[in-house]
């Protein structure tokens, strides 16, 4: 079997029908991969269409040339649709049929009938036009860290700027001896076998995009709070240990918060606990507004939160503290038409220690969040050698309930 574009016609007929089905049942593993869907129908769509083109000769031209071309457009189309898809944009079903559409109405102009060039070239316009737009749409998501995606609008963008060359070149470009019209094109043999290659690695490469995504996925949920989207304690902990890890090269200041909503369970009690999760989405909104980007703040935990903020002095951290303290007091005074007035106590340490020692800053901030609980709440307290020494430890309280058991004992029984 020789490598010309009869063999490459029905080679390529048989990678589309087997990536088309390939890509569907990859959807049909885990159909949240809509993407993956259109994917998988823009290449049976190509398929159909390769096929009415091979039949050219034996059915009328308006099937083999212009609804093949049609079908071949809207294919594109599905590819550009469903890279939308992938990044949470809406379909655009007009756009999806309008160069069908277009082709449709052109291809039946007097004047391009004889014009076989011009023809051409609008088909390979209208194709380059949706592989670019499907490489734009890659890009626009680029924000997201797949590593997949910048090969796949590399690739999107050489494909489209090489369908849109090929005419010309099968124009300006010599013809083989023996040849029967375009069939008989050596780069148009060397073209298709360039388009076969690209089908086949942005087949593989879309899937390597959603397989990318999802793991993404997964991994972000066991590391992020799934009510407020911030860190969850895991996450939290393992953050705060790394940046205390480049703080040993780079020492600053360093401030922990620790930070809890007051009168919490009572909050859920009176208005149920949907309300209960708005407040503490409101908390996290007025945190973040509160603080900056290159700050750490977590969820440890019921309504227990954290932040570390590097790089920052002490009134700094007291400031930031009462921001969000009085930010959300003022956000959460009035929640979903309902007067909750819920407000927050936060414990405050600060360092400037050469390393951090991030469980003993969590424990001197929880004695400073102590001390905010038992002054009024709604508060910030920061933590000081006072609040150490005065607040007892649980052993120290342990002790003091056996005591008080033991003395109770032996007065009943000298009773």
């Amino acid at each position: 079997m020789t490598l010309d574009i009869h063999t490459l016609f029905l080679v390529t007929t048989y990678v589309e029908a087997i990536l088309g089905l390939l890509l569907l049942f990859a959807w049909a593993q885990n159909m949240a991969l809509r993407a993956v869907c259109w994917w998988g129908f823009a290449h049976l769509i190509r398929l159909s269409s390769i096929a009415l083109f091979g039949m050219y000769g034996s059915i009328p031209d308006l099937v083999s040339i212009d609804v093949s071309n049609a079908l071949l457009f809207t294919a594109y189309a599905a590819t550009w649709t469903g890279a939308r898809v992938f990044d949470g944009r809406p379909v655009e079903p007009v756009y999806m049929v309008t160069g069908a559409v277009l082709w449709l109405l052109i291809c039946r102009l007097p004047v391009l009938a004889d014009h076989a060039n011009t023809r051409a070239l609008i088909v390979a316009g209208i194709i380059t036009s949706y592989i670019w737009l499907t490489a734009y749409e890659f890009w626009r998501g680029r924000s997201e860290p797949l590593v997949s995606r910048w090969p796949a609008i590399i690739m999107f963008f050489a494909h489209g700027a090489l369908f849109l060359l090929r005419t010309p070149m099968i124009a300006l470009l010599p013809v083989a001896a023996n040849s029967d019209g375009v069939f008989g094109s050596v780069w148009m043999t060397v073209l298709s076998f360039e388009a076969l290659l690209l089908t086949i690695s942005s087949a593989f490469l879309l899937l390597a995009m959603a397989k990318e995504r999802t793991e993404l996925r997964h991994r972000t949920a066991a590391m992020v709070d799934p009510l407020t989207g911030i860190a969850n304690r895991r996450s939290f902990m393992q953050d705060a240990a790394l940046m205390g890890k480049q703080h040993i090269a780079d020492p600053r200041p360093t401030a922990v918060l620790l930070i809890d909503l007051d009168h919490f369970k009572s909050i859920n009690d009176r208005f149920g606990h949907t309300l209960g999760d708005r407040v503490l989405e409101i908390f996290t909104d007025a945190a973040r507004k509160s603080t900056r980007g290159s700050d750490l703040i977590g969820r440890l935990g019921g309504e227990e939160f954290a932040a570390m903020l590097i790089d920052t002095n002490r009134d700094k951290a007291v400031e930031v503290a009462e921001r969000i303290r009085e930010s959300f007091a003022q956000m959460a005074q009035e929640v979903d038409g309902r007067a909750v007035c819920a407000t927050v106590s936060i414990g405050l340490v600060h360092t400037e220690a050469p390393a951090l020692d991030l469980p003993e800053l969590l424990a001197q901030a929880d004695q400073a969040l102590y001390c905010a609980k038992e002054r009024g709440r709604n508060r910030v307290e920061v933590a000081s050698l006072d609040m150490i020494v005065a607040r007892p430890t649980a052993a120290d309280a342990a002790a003091a309930i056996g005591a008080k058991t033991a003395t109770k004992s032996a007065a009943q029984s000298a009773a």
